[in-house]
């Protein structure tokens, strides 16, 4: 029979939470009474109101049960990576379905996404409670180059559900761009799975020079990206005012990953080279 730790939804963290899975739960009701449509970011918007719902009152239930305690994965990351990351969804679902979706008078649209605003100050607000530090091994996801690592995920996402196939498919180098997204993302989730696995500590590699080399590859990887995209999607090229605003959220977001991966690389060089040897 599990126990029962009461603490873990009386602490702020606990309440915040609360907080978190009742507003995620009437967001998502309010806009599934409206309606729904096959819109990438109407999609996109839905799901993050239902994931981070669900997995938080995962959360909390197996918080409560001291069932987390059983489970043989870093708990800490598992929940710095998910704040962090919820936080930045209902940022996206916050501006996102508002500007698509919602009219002055649309009132429910309107109340949901209020309520998506108020998501995402609670979540921010569980980030700054569980607060990032400067520096860290056991905790791997609440250093700073641990939540740049969640942050370049998100991003990418933000990049997959802006693309079209139909616009990419003409040019090779649209290709290499979303070859560059697609690679780059699977290897940051794949670091992020390993460390909330706990399974970085058995690679028989010098971690810390892996990870830079990497974040050195996938910062030239987006620079290139960063030339290439805006070159063959802008000059002289003419879209329908839906294509051309996705296709400014993907050039956009590049910057910000290709910005997000530069500061990653900065920090880790950081702490392995300097920090590390104070």
């Amino acid at each position: 029979m599990p126990s029962i730790n009461t603490n873990s939804v009386t602490s702020p963290v606990g309440i915040v939470r609360i907080f978190q899975f009742i507003l995620t739960l009437i967001t998502f009701s309010l806009v599934a009474s409206i309606g729904h449509t096959s819109f990438s970011f109407w999609a996109w918007s839905m799901f993050c109101w239902t994931f981070c719902c669900f997995i938080t009152l995962l959360i909390i239930i197996l918080e409560l049960t001291c069932v987390n305690t059983k489970i043989p994965i870093s708990w800490d990351d598992f929940t710095t990576a998910f704040a962090m990351q919820a936080t930045l969804m209902h940022l996206a679902a916050s501006v996102i379905y508002p500007v698509f979706f919602v009219c002055s008078t649309c009132y429910v649209g309107i109340a949901a996404s209020v309520l998506s605003c108020i998501c995402f100050v609670l979540y921010a607000t569980e980030v700054g409670l569980t607060r990032a530090k400067p520096e860290g091994i056991s905790n791997f996801l609440s250093t700073v180059p641990g939540l740049l690592k969640v942050l370049e995920v998100f991003v990418a996402c933000i990049i997959f559900i802006s693309l079209d196939s139909l616009i990419y498919n003409f040019y090779p180098g649209l290709k290499w761009c979303v070859a560059v997204y697609s690679i780059c993302f699977i290897i940051t989730l794949l670091i992020i799975i390993l460390t909330i696995g706990r399974l970085l500590s058995r690679i028989p590699l010098p971690l810390d020079k892996v990870m830079i080399g990497y974040n050195v590859l996938a910062m030239l990887m987006y620079l290139t990206a960063t030339i290439i995209w805006p070159i063959y999607c802008f000059d002289g090229n003419f879209w329908p005012s839906f294509y051309f605003d996705r296709l400014v959220v993907v050039s956009c977001m590049t910057a910000v990953n290709l910005i997000a991966y530069i500061v990653d690389t900065v920090y880790s060089v950081r702490l392995v080279f300097f920090v590390s040897h104070v």
